[in-house]
């Protein structure tokens, strides 16, 4: 048995616990690359990132292979060109053990540190650059994890065990409240609410100090309040429970959402009372989605309902709830750039799935998916099968939600006619349904278009609607896209000190809330990144580049890390266009491959 471990301290460990030592830094790093890298890379590429200044460059990764071989024995092949590495039973790497689904979430409590922690290679730029992101995206990568782990034993009533891995998501990353939240929450739900309101106050220092911010009310709601606990006596009957559903849901959809979360987490509590699980599983699942959707800032709530609405309606053999509620967990973890908790949850949905209904909302979150994460095809492929099906089964507002990501897909490839009349088409279904939550994203796609077009007068007044409207709606995502937009406007028309203002005001906009949008986060960041750069004012990009690359990196936004490149290139990084150039191989962008020319 042999154990590679990367994460912190690199080590080779055999069963009886003796460790092999490597000789060099390069070659620790050729493993780490070769286990994580995307697909098999040739001896030239190797040779070509590592060995660069060597006399024999091949020469050099034929011995780091062969020290390689030495130190991990029999249950590791190393061969071919490309190369390929393969592990035989009883050979393990933790690296690995994060992209298994069956894996113990407890092998996530052993890991510490981060990906190779103390080896540096300046000489080697591209795989300096390569380990700065693959270090953020296996950070958040086991956040995710951790986060799921103690999600799932919140939902099956066991709120102690989960405190280890919801302090250990804090440990990994601080500045994130809603890992706070989540750990608030499991200490109130083992019933030591004093050390809930500790933590309030540890994640309020914390925030004020490092973010100049003030949490959400939700950080101090958790301390007392749990998931589906009702906020006024229940009724009686499941009658009274229907009525309380029914009640719940149409309200969500009138807009009146505290009177409709009242009712929901009363139906909620009177379905548990009756003993009927599948209302109560229906009734977690509709409240699940209305804490994630139609309030911000409760999205942790909302995702431990849906947890345990899958509970609920697994033992009740209602599959129709556990789809709704998988789709909508999976929803949550796109907004959130946690790509492969995601897909985890979208594919489980998909394989539940049995209507055009089901189909076509799924698909539309998995095109989401693909398009945040820059594979096109995937997306367009998705997209499109999820439009078709809307349309068939008769969802005009899945249908116009759909589309709108196909806008803006098309929108992001430079191809602006297909943007256009897909766009058009979203915005004129949302104002036939009248869908007045969801209008200002499909306005602000529209208003960028009209400005691409040279129509300035048609972009103002759009921006304009789209900010006026969202800041109605109190909805952080559309707010940052018009704020972006009228910072861009401004932007061009050489209005230096307003478009400052307009993107300051996106930036935060977008990010104030704890369950934010991450992609309309970095989208906000690269325009405002590439507005300063245009000025020749270096001094206010640099920041905003380090956020950016750590931000698009975490979340596997892949041609937000390219533009993070080319933005380092613009302020004198040498070789990070280099670095640029290979990132977006794997991208099929038409406007990204004209900007690396």
């Amino acid at each position: 048995m042999t154990s590679i471990r990367l994460m912190g301290a690199p080590a080779i460990v055999a069963d009886e616990g003796t460790a092999r030592v490597l000789r060099g830094r390069k070659a620790w790093a050729l493993l780490a690359y070769l286990l994580l890298a995307d697909r098999p890379p040739s001896r030239k590429r190797l040779a070509e990132l590592l060995f660069a200044d060597a006399d024999d460059p091949l020469g050099a990764l034929r011995w780091t292979l062969a020290e390689l071989r030495r130190n991990l024995g029999a249950g590791v092949v190393l061969a071919g060109d490309p190369i390929v590495i393969t592990l035989e039973a009883g050979t393990s790497a933790d690296v690995l053990l994060l992209t298994k689904d069956s894996s113990d979430p407890a092998t996530l409590l052993d890991l510490s540190g981060e990906l190779l922690e103390g080896v540096q290679l300046p000489a080697c730029p591209e795989i300096e650059s390569w380990l700065l992101v693959e270090r953020h995206r296996l950070a958040g990568m086991i956040e995710a994890k951790l986060r799921e782990a103690a999600m799932s034993l919140v939902a099956s009533g066991r709120p102690g065990e989960a405190v280890s891995f919801a302090a250990k998501a804090v440990a990994i990353n601080q500045l994130e409240q809603g890992n706070h939240e989540l750990l608030v929450r499991c200490l109130a739900l083992t019933g030591d609410r004093p050390a809930a309101l500790r933590q309030v106050a540890v994640c309020e220092d914390l925030l004020r100090r490092e973010l100049a911010v003030t949490p959400s009310p939700a950080l101090l709601a958790a301390s007392t309040l749990g998931p589906g606990s009702p906020s006024s006596p229940a009724l009686s009957g499941r009658a009274a429970a229907m009525s309380q559903l029914e009640a719940g849901r149409a309200a969500i959809v009138a807009g009146a959402v505290d009177a409709g979360l009242q009712c929901l987490r009363r139906a909620v509590a009177e379905a548990g009372h009756c003993n009927d699980a599948v209302l109560r599983g229906r009734a977690l699942s509709a409240l699940g989605s209305a804490l994630v959707h139609a309030i911000r800032g409760h999205d942790e709530e909302g995702a431990i309902v849906l947890h345990e609405a899958i509970l609920v309606a697994e033992r009740a053999g209602d599959r129709a709830t556990s789809v709704d509620a998988h789709r909508e967990l999976g929803f949550v973890e796109v907004q959130a750039g946690r790509r492969s908790t995601a897909v985890a949850w979208l594919s489980k949905a998909h394989a539940l799935a049995e209507t055009d209904a089901e189909y076509a909302a799924i698909l539309g979150v998995q095109g989401m998916n693909s398009s945040d994460s820059g594979d096109y095809p995937a997306a367009f492929e998705h997209l499109g099968e999820s439009v078709e099906l809307a349309a068939k089964c008769g969802n005009r507002r899945q249908q116009a939600w759909s589309l709108s990501i196909t806008g803006r897909a098309h929108l992001l490839r430079g191809e602006q006619s297909q943007a256009a009349a897909t766009v058009r088409q979203s915005l004129e279904l949302v104002r036939q349904e009248r869908w007045i939550a969801f209008l200002p994203w499909p306005q602000a796609l529209k208003a960028e278009l009209d400005w691409n077009a040279g129509d300035l007068e048609a972009a103002t007044d759009g921006f304009e609607q789209a900010w006026a409207l969202s800041c109605q709606l109190n909805d952080p995502c559309w707010e940052g896209m018009a704020a972006r937009g009228l910072g861009l406007l401004s932007a061009g028309r050489g209005d230096d000190a307003s478009a400052t203002s307009w993107l300051d005001q996106a930036a935060t906009r977008s990010s104030r809330e704890p369950d934010r949008y991450q992609w309309v986060h970095a989208h906000v960041l690269d325009a405002a990144i590439t507005a300063a750069l245009d000025r020749g004012d270096d001094r206010r990009a640099r920041p905003l580049v380090s956020r950016l690359t750590a931000l698009a990196a975490r979340c596997e936004l892949k041609e937000l890390t390219v533009r993070a490149n080319l933005h380092r290139a613009r302020l004198g990084d040498p070789l990070a266009a280099t670095t640029a150039r290979h990132l977006a191989t794997s991208i099929d962008n038409p406007a990204l491959t004209a900007l690396l020319r």
